[in-house]
């Protein structure tokens, strides 16, 4: 199978949403309903992917017609109640779930680094949780260290990750 990886466009929104459903709703069953719903209404909120685009770069993965992978690198001065405005950060970084193990995630997360690199950033930081496995191997074998546990979120441990470039 032939991937092809680009960077996305507002014509994009409808296929991260979709890809977004995909990739985070294999979590449904593992959090309380009460966070599923947080959860889902983030995912489908009209404003999660156009707000997302406008102050990142996201790097897509495509097959044929559909985007099965996904990752929004977001350079410093965008601060959040997670990341300093001194670091650059990825967010969103969401594998169909047809596709997990085939190194997409991984090569989508070297793109990101990529980025921070070329535009002079000192520090990319990310935040995952316990029930992301497969994501906490692919940034801790990347160089990313797990700094501090932060505030639970949709009931979960969530951890802070940085990256010194």
């Amino acid at each position: 199978m032939e991937y092809r990886y680009r960077i996305a466009t507002d014509e994009d929104i409808n296929g991260l949403q979709k890809l977004g459903l995909n990739a985070y709703g294999q979590f449904k069953e593992i959090l309380t309903d009460e966070n599923w719903i947080k959860l889902h209404t983030f995912l489908t909120s009209e404003n999660t992917y156009p707000d997302l685009l406008s102050k990142s770069v996201c790097y897509v993965c495509e097959t044929g017609q559909d985007i099965v992978g996904m990752a929004f690198f977001i350079s410093n001065g965008n601060p959040t109640d997670i990341f300093q405005s001194d670091w650059s950060y990825v967010r969103m970084v969401g594998v169909h779930t047809d596709f997990g193990g085939k190194g997409i995630g991984k090569t989508l997360m070297q793109k990101c680094i990529e980025q921070a690199r070329e535009t002079g950033e000192k520090m990319i930081a990310l935040h995952t949780s316990e029930f992301m496995d497969a994501a906490r191997h692919i940034y801790e074998n990347m160089g990313f260290r797990q700094v501090r546990e932060l505030e639970t979120r949709l009931g979960k441990i969530y951890w802070l990750y940085l990256l010194e470039l």
